[in-house]
């Protein structure tokens, strides 16, 4: 291992017998163990089942580098950061870390119920292996970075999860571990103290730490990451720098109901006069990257017009993930001729909130009758976008997140300026 590499996994493997219980045992697993091997005795034994969580994974980290871990639900980034924080052993294959390890993988890791905020400090200090007078030395920007002054000797088991929280990240990025080992930080905590918890990893990074970073959070991974690891099945997919990476997931895990073609004309939607043949959402540029908030989208309907003389309209409505009506629109086509005809609904960039959004369509003859009804004809994945963020990693409220102009002047109307001196 090179000098500056400071994490150097080679081939590592997880295995876990599928209801297998951990070595350490208290009383009542040893009294639950000892009342199913009474309830099975007689029954043929059999060896129960294993699942890999990890297999063959290799990489390495250097000082200061800030890597991102990503991966569906069950993937094994808990698994690879409890091997590196040294919770569990690997089945197969080494991790070698150089350097101290501070980790934050779940609310109150390594906290002890009974013990105050105050006395918890010191214990995680000692955990580290630092002296009391490194942890005097930051035992105040501790207290202020977590804002938990009042109930600093109130014993942690009465903090509320965001108490918790605050608490367990500021003891584990201040007391100074060469390696900090984060899993899912943001998932906890209001969008003041993701800031904070954000700012703080960027600064630990930028004074030589390593920083390990599992979230769901893309936005904050693809800004806070210069590089970054895909898992699936226990297995690194790809790896990469942390944009990439991140947009290659992003566009896995889109919907395919981006259209939906009805095939033959006769169990199509719609009756005698009019048939709905086609749906479809695309984008409307020439890109081909992930289709973000700032992505200008067309959504085509494709439909047969098999009686003349009829007054038709075609109807588009856009629903988000909660089945709000994001906007309704239409289209009035007139009196067409029988024939195949398409009506393409444009809808600008900066417009859709990011989330999934559905596309329900409808045909209406003379502004009253429904001709043609499908609900979620179609959907598309709408994902965030980092410009113009700053430092706002969560999702920005509301049905739409239009970008409108703003101007700023002095208000001259308003109060007298005092002259500088």
């Amino acid at each position: 291992m090179s000098s500056n590499v400071v994490i150097d996994c080679s081939g590592l493997g997880k295995r876990y017998r599928i209801g297998e219980r951990e070595r350490y045992r208290t009383l009542r697993d040893t009294i639950a163990r000892a009342t199913t091997r009474l309830l099975r005795r007689g029954e043929p034994h059999s060896e129960p089942p294993t699942v890999w969580a990890l297999k063959d994974v290799s990489f390495q980290m250097r000082q200061g580098e800030v890597l991102g871990i990503i991966g569906r639900n069950g993937a094994g980034k808990s698994t690879l950061l409890k091997i590196l924080s040294r919770i569990t052993r690997p089945t197969s294959g080494r991790a070698l870390i150089r350097g101290r390890v501070g980790s934050l993988l779940e609310v109150g890791t390594g906290f002890h119920s009974e013990l105050t905020g105050r006395e918890n400090i010191f214990l995680n200090g000692a955990i580290l292996g630092m002296r009391r007078s490194e942890i005097v030395r930051r035992f105040d920007e501790i207290v202020a970075f977590a804002e938990i002054d009042e109930f600093l000797d109130t014993p942690v088991k009465r903090y509320s999860s965001g108490m918790y929280m605050r608490l367990a990240f500021a003891v584990a990025a201040h007391l100074d571990p060469e390696i900090l080992i984060v899993d899912e930080v943001l998932a906890v905590g209001d969008a003041v103290f993701q800031k904070k918890c954000l700012g703080k990893m960027d600064e630990a990074s930028q004074h030589g730490r390593t920083v390990l970073f599992v979230s769901h959070n893309m936005m904050a991974v693809e800004s806070l990451c210069k590089s970054a690891i895909w898992l699936d099945h226990g297995s690194i997919h790809e790896a990469g720098p942390a944009r990439d990476i991140v947009h290659k997931y992003l566009r896995s895990a889109q919907s395919p109901q981006v259209q939906k073609t009805w095939d033959p004309d006769d169990t199509a939607p719609g009756d005698m006069n009019v048939r709905l043949r086609r749906v479809a959402v695309r984008r409307a540029d020439e890109g081909t990257d992930l289709i973000t908030v700032r992505t200008p989208l067309a959504v085509e309907v494709h439909y047969a017009v098999l009686r003349p003389g009829q007054d038709l309209a075609v109807n588009l409505f856009a629903y988000n993930e909660e089945g709000v009506l994001i906007f309704s629109s239409d289209v009035r086509v007139g009196r067409l001729h029988p024939g195949k005809y398409c009506s393409t609904c444009h809808i600008p960039g900066d417009l859709l909130n990011a989330g999934t959004v559905s596309i329900s369509v409808s045909i209406t003859r003379d502004d009253a009758f429904a001709l043609v009804e499908v609900q979620e004809a179609v959907a598309v994945d709408v994902e965030d976008s980092t410009h113009g963020r700053g430092t706002w990693y969560d999702r920005w409220p509301g049905v739409v997140r239009p970008i409108l102009n703003w101007e700023t002047e002095a208000d001259r109307h308003g109060t007298s300026a005092v002259a500088a001196r």
